[in-house]
């Protein structure tokens, strides 16, 4: 029985065959790579950033001259946890490739000896790093380093949502990651971030330590006719029907975020028979059935944020965008407390990416919240 295929992926790497555009894109990462620089990558959450760089990293002049190495550390607190993070990719990913760099390895990371042992039925060494074996998190990374320096490859590292090492209760993280990277021959960075504003301040400030450290690339949504294109190809080819109308509002009301738009194409495949037309009104139903998914996910990220926090955030969807969140007339149109209450909140929005901030120009972040707050009929 031959397995059906369905083309829009959601999760993991992307095939070639499945992989929209990003021709520029990719371009320009690979010139950038195989030069020898290091890159900063930004884009909102959900465009595709990884799958670029995945889709990069599976070229060939990439796979047989290089090892690459991804580090995500969106899900870490301190800097000890980066250098879990950061220690452990590089063992599973450089490390484990030959005897050679395992001794290496063992020799290098004197500070971990504790982490490593033995596994009798694999016949191999292990590295079982824990946060309490990191008792000097600059010593350890300062190994770490001179590791990648003495490895007998070029490596490439993308560290995914990079402007977290900003929000570490250490000081200096920024300046002694900079102090390391730039004295590095032997491998190059992928800075990858989804927060612009912070990665922008930490890559295009004279005043903070990776100033003009990195070329860099920012990626804006597909274009709409090229993806809509895509898509009706990709039916063509399972022997189904999409129609311009349906993708083109798909798109348009999740603004182009690859990930939703693949995910209801994604469904919108699954629910349309060979031979048949997916139309406006199917995509319209699975867009109501994704927010509903979503529903419980989303009480529980608003249960996270304060009354006030709240009150701005309704406001914000309300206007759609909005120029100055303290000015008097937006105040007294929402009922906000103050203009430094909004002020306040605003910031903390920001931080845990809610709402976005382009060219002075407030709107919220993610369009499925957007839907989501629509549907709830919320008001300030």
């Amino acid at each position: 029985m031959t397995r059906t295929i369905n083309p829009f992926v959601v999760t993991g790497k992307i095939p070639t065959a499945y992989f929209c555009d990003r021709v520029e894109e990719s371009k320009v990462l690979l010139n950038a790579l195989t030069n020898q620089m290091n890159v900063v990558l930004t884009a909102e959450r959900r465009m595709g950033k990884t799958s670029l760089v995945d889709f990069v990293f599976d070229k060939p002049e990439i796979k047989t001259e290089y090892v690459t190495i991804a580090v995500d550390i969106l899900h870490t607190t301190t800097f000890k946890e980066f250098i879990l993070a950061f220690g452990s990719a590089v063992f599973d990913r450089l490390a484990t490739r030959s005897d050679k760099l395992m001794r290496l390895f063992a020799s290098t990371l004197r500070s971990l000896s504790a982490s490593f042992g033995y596994d009798p039925v694999q016949n191999s060494p292990t590295f079982d790093l824990k946060i309490g074996d990191i008792v000097n998190p600059a010593y350890s990374l300062g190994e770490i380093f001179q590791y990648l320096e003495n490895a007998d490859t070029h490596c490439l590292i993308i560290i995914d949502e990079f402007q977290q090492v900003t929000k570490y209760p250490e000081k200096n993280v920024e300046a002694l990651l900079r102090t390391h990277i730039q004295k590095l021959q032997n491998a190059n960075f992928v800075f990858s971030g989804s927060q612009r504003r912070i990665m922008e301040e930490m890559f295009f400030s004279n005043k903070r330590p990776f100033y003009q450290s990195a070329k860099s690339i920012r990626l804006e949504p597909i274009e709409k006719a090229v993806y809509c294109d895509f898509a009706i190809s990709l039916f063509k080819q399972g022997a189904k029907n999409l129609t311009a109308d349906a993708f083109e509002y798909v798109y348009d009301i999740f603004h182009g975020v690859t990930l939703y738009v693949q995910r209801i194409m994604k469904d919108a495949y699954a629910e349309t028979p060979k031979g048949a037309t997916c139309d406006k009104e199917l995509v319209k139903e699975l867009v109501e059935r994704y927010i509903a998914e979503n529903d419980e996910r989303l009480r529980e990220q608003m249960a996270f944020i304060s009354e006030a926090q709240k009150e701005l955030l309704y406001a914000i969807h309300a206007e759609g965008k909005v120029k100055s969140i303290t000015s008097a007339a937006f105040i007294k149109k929402h009922r906000l407390k103050s203009a430094s209450s909004s002020q306040s909140a605003a910031l903390k929005l920001l931080e845990y990416d809610f709402i976005t901030r382009k060219e002075q120009i407030y709107s919220i972040s993610d369009p499925l919240l957007d839907l989501w707050l629509s549907r709830m009929n919320l008001q300030p």
